[in-house]
């Protein structure tokens, strides 16, 4: 596996786009004509998401990296992940708001996702770097 350090750029453009999918989602759902518990429902669903996608990078990674992870675990991280997916695109179908809105909520959704994800695996990326950085034995260049 490539022990390479993500770049300055690639972690503040990951870390950019999950403030702004995150900040568009709350404020979408902020101004939303909505009642107070169907915000609720959306503002859980984001958040779930967000813990179960980052979850599930984490079983995914350590089984890559050959380290112990439990069955019931990365099943329910599985699980979790393909639930909160489904509970948004069933309220989603099921809202009364424009097509424009739900895709726009859909697109936040999507990109609050997929920049959690990044934004671990960079995380993992330099906690790997690192390690491996100071396991190297220093040797005498001799010229």
């Amino acid at each position: 596996m490539d022990n390479m350090k993500p770049t300055n750029a690639f972690k503040l453009s990951a870390l950019a786009s999950l403030i702004i999918g995150m900040g568009a989602y709350l404020i979408g759902l902020f101004n939303a004509n909505m009642l107070l518990n169907e915000k609720g429902y959306y503002l859980i669903i984001l958040l779930y998401s967000l813990f179960a996608a980052v979850s599930l990078q984490k079983v995914v990674r350590d089984k890559q990296e050959a380290l112990p992870i439990s069955k019931p675990y990365s099943v329910i991280c599985w699980l979790s992940l393909g639930i909160a997916i489904a509970l948004l695109t069933i309220g989603l179908y099921n809202a009364d708001m424009l097509l424009s809105e739900k895709g726009f909520f859909a697109m936040a959704y999507t990109l609050s996702l997929f920049s959690a994800i990044t934004v671990q695996k960079n995380i993992r990326d330099m906690l790997l770097f690192q390690k491996n950085e100071t396991d190297l034995p220093t040797q005498d260049i001799i010229e």
